[in-house]
This record gives structure tokens, C-alpha cells and sequence, in this order.
């Protein structure tokens, strides 16, 4: 039986995240924009076997940490992308692509790189004034996970979260170390693959 070829983008995850074009919001209201991301997100997670960990949506980008066992991240974003701009295309009226270029994604190789983009993701709100607790924000997968309100986004086990919920949810809503960190994490994701400054790398 021939040995399973290893491919980097099967074996550890993603940070994607995708903004509107010209960084205008989507142009629908939050709760009909979340249901479309949602039900995209469900129809990506059985198409094309993807394991969604988090996902966040803001008023005109989101985040989200994803893994795509069978290496078909390409497949999977394009037609999600494709998918949603089309529906809310057809909701709003817009002819052209709802996003402004094609998606980002940071390939993730550590627990701790992870760690820090899962938590990157779930402050995005805190730290853009709309809340004041990670556990607040409505359109997020972590209110469902928690059971605030009804999650069609199908997330894979969180272990981070559920091995103990308070104290993973003071992490969440602890503020990085500084902010000149939490910079440096958001230029990392920015990257083909996630890597800080070395002067960081005690932290991963």
C-alpha cells in the first residue's frame, strides 16, 4: 500500500479571512449576512470535508480558522466566496464581487500559532469598540458554542473553550501582552504562512 504523501495543508490549519470590496460593510443587515456566511459555511464543511474551528464576522470582513484534510483549500474558499457574493449579490442588488480580493490565508504549524489566531479572531470584535466581552458579539461562532444562541456554522470540538470554559474565556477577554504584539500577530496572519519576529518566537 503506498505511503500517504504529506502535504503541509492537510496536516495543520489555516487562518483565512476575506474583506468587502473598498472596505464598504456587505450592505445587508448583520443577521441576514451572518445566515448566508452560516449556511455557506455548512455546505463547505460537507462538500469539502472542511473542519472549521471559529469563524467571526464584522460588519465588512470576517476571520476564521479552518483545516482542509483532503488539501483542497482552494476548491473550498472559491467556491464560498463564490457562493456568498452571488447571495448577497442577489439580496442587495450588487452586480460586482462583494469581495474586494481574493482571500487571505496564513498557514498555522504550532499549537501556539493557533492559539494566538484563535484568539485574534475572537477579539476582533473587542477590539473594534463593539463590545466589551468576547462572549457578546452575536455573530460569532463562540456565542453558539456557548449556547447563547442557535449555530448552523458546523465547528469542529473545542477543546480550547470547553476544557474549561471560564478560564478560557478570561484568556479570551485578556487584552494581548501589548499591543505592539497583538500587531505583529495580525501582520503574521497576513503571511503565507503564520511567523512573528524573532524577538516574539518565546511567545509561540
Amino acid at each position: 500500500m503506498p505511503r500517504k504523501r504529506y502535504i503541509p495543508e492537510a496536516n495543520f490549519p489555516f487562518h483565512v479571512w476575506a474583506r468587502a470590496n473598498n472596505r464598504e460593510w456587505f450592505g445587508l443587515p448583520m443577521e441576514i449576512t451572518w445566515r448566508i456566511f452560516s449556511e455557506q459555511l455548512y455546505f463547505i464543511h460537507h462538500a469539502f470535508n472542511v473542519r472549521i474551528f471559529n469563524f467571526v464576522l464584522m460588519s465588512n470582513h470576517y476571520h476564521m480558522n479552518l483545516q482542509t484534510p483532503d488539501a483542497n483549500l482552494a476548491e473550498a474558499m472559491n467556491h464560498f466566496q463564490g457562493e456568498v457574493s452571488r447571495e448577497i449579490g442577489r439580496e442587495t442588488g450588487r452586480i460586482n464581487s462583494i469581495f474586494g480580493c481574493p482571500y487571505g490565508r496564513s498557514l498555522l504549524r504550532t499549537p501556539g500559532k493557533f492559539q494566538h489566531s484563535y484568539k485574534y479572531t475572537y477579539r476582533n470584535p473587542v477590539k473594534a469598540g463593539l463590545v466589551n466581552q468576547v462572549e457578546e458579539y452575536p455573530y460569532s461562532t463562540l456565542r453558539g458554542l456557548l449556547g447563547f444562541r442557535h449555530l448552523l456554522v458546523p465547528c469542529e470540538p473545542d477543546v480550547l473553550l470547553f476544557d474549561d470554559v471560564e478560564r478560557s474565556l478570561k484568556w479570551l477577554n485578556e487584552p494581548f501582552e501589548t499591543p505592539e504584539f497583538e500587531r505583529a500577530i495580525g501582520r503574521a496572519m497576513r503571511r503565507s504562512e503564520f511567523k512573528l519576529p524573532k524577538k516574539y518566537e518565546e511567545n509561540i
